[in-house]
């Protein structure tokens, strides 16, 4: 028999043994998402490391997503769809429905799986349009839509929300889920099939080495005085409220204290005209994004509605100590008074205080930031990429099984 017979499809360049001495081979995996570097918001971070990390792996990986501008050219592993402003987002744009079309390109380019990253009309579309051709689907519960409601005037339809997120990710062969918490709440709801795969944080890109004092200057402060960090999303439903009011009781017991917010979004128009003093520094990416992290002092992260917060790990990986409510990442990641400090969910007073506490306590914050760092280091990407290739084999798996 020709040797070539046995191996079949698989293409030794890139099939990997596993440790039971299987080899496997690569997959074609298609993802669907309305949100895609260079985007900057944590869900298209992920996106961008899950892309590129299977690819690394050997993996084919093509993906669908809606057109960030009018005049896009989609590479050669892209197929982009019409696409709607996101209300309240300004930059930020939700696929169209493309049932049909999608249809027609697996007809005859057939992936293994289908990961559906957002549970927009374009991810709704998908998940039919692999249902209707009997493929493996998975996807990824990565926002809280349902708690955004409430921040944008229509909470009365939180239970609709939660309803059609709930039927979404019932209909996937496996939805992926950052935290056990999150996983153990969506299982009370009744998702069956779900499975933690964490996030990693690049240590080498955020690093404390990559602090500043040119920015700093720039900032307006001297090398001793305190800059007190917001990064994320500059809107209501991050609970920023809280961050202006805890700088408020920071600045009496540190009067030159700086404010510094990284971020755009609606809010930042109130924010600015409100705090003149404060430094806006807009989106920042890469290299200048981790100079900003390493340059600030205390990091503030007061959010309720994060099912894992990128922006946490990131600060804690920079070497600065994190005051955040206890839950996603702050609650799996911080043991609170060693590597940050974490507070009751939803208990503003003490989470002040708390802010407070730490501003005016240089040797505490540098103890506690750089037990962040060593604390985070072990996060990497690697890992969470070969937990997620083992999500997607073992729901391709299991809907081959359900076939035979």
């Amino acid at each position: 028999m020709d040797f070539s017979d046995i191996l079949g499809e698989i293409d030794l360049r890139t099939a990997r043994i596993t440790e039971g001495g299987r080899m496997e081979k690569p997959l074609a995996i298609t993802l669907v998402t309305e949100t895609h570097p260079p985007e900057l918001n944590g869900v298209a971070m992920t996106v961008g490391r899950l892309i590129h990390g299977m690819r690394e792996r050997g993996h084919r990986v093509s993906v669908v997503r809606p057109r960030q501008q009018a005049n896009e050219t989609p590479l050669a592993d892209e197929t982009l769809v019409g696409a709607l402003p996101m209300p309240g987002y300004p930059g930020l744009r939700f696929g169209m429905p493309a049932a049909a079309r999608l249809r027609r390109l697996w007809r005859t380019a057939r992936p293994d799986a289908v990961h559906i990253v957002t549970e927009g009309p374009l991810g709704w579309s998908a998940l039919k349009a692999a249902r209707r051709l009997g493929l493996p689907v998975t996807s990824g519960y990565h926002t809280n839509f349902d708690h955004y409601s409430r921040h944008y005037g229509i909470g009365m339809l939180r239970p609709v929300v939660a309803g059609w997120l709930r039927h979404f990710h019932r209909r996937a062969d496996a939805t992926l889920v950052p935290t056990p918490a999150l996983a153990a709440n969506l299982a009370e709801h009744g998702i069956l099939g779900l499975r933690v795969v964490g996030r990693g944080v690049d240590t080498r890109l955020f690093s404390p080495l990559r602090r500043d004092r040119s920015l700093r200057a720039a900032w307006g402060l001297a090398p001793e005085q305190l800059a007190v960090l917001y990064v994320g999303r500059l809107a209501p439903e991050k609970n920023l409220g809280l961050v202006e009011a805890s700088f408020r009781r920071i600045a009496r017991h540190v009067p030159s204290a700086r404010m510094i917010w990284v971020g755009d979004g609606p809010a930042r128009a109130r924010l600015a005209r409100n705090h003149p003093d404060h430094h806006f520094a807009g989106a920042r990416y890469g290299a200048d994004l981790a100079a900003h992290y390493a340059s600030a002092d205390l990091f503030l992260f007061p959010s309720l509605t994060e099912t894992y917060g990128n922006v946490t790990v990131e600060a804690m990986a920079s070497g600065l100590p994190v005051v955040a409510y206890a839950s996603a990442a702050a609650a799996l990641l911080i043991d609170s008074g060693r590597n940050g400090l974490t507070l009751p969910p939803g208990d503003a007073e003490v989470f002040m205080q708390t802010a407070e506490m730490l501003a005016s306590d240089d040797e505490l914050r540098t103890r506690i930031g750089g037990a962040a760092r060593n604390s985070v280091l072990p996060l990497a990407w690697d890992a969470v990429i070969g937990d997620f290739e083992a999500a997607l084999r073992e729901a391709i798996g299991r809907r081959s099984g359900a076939k035979s």
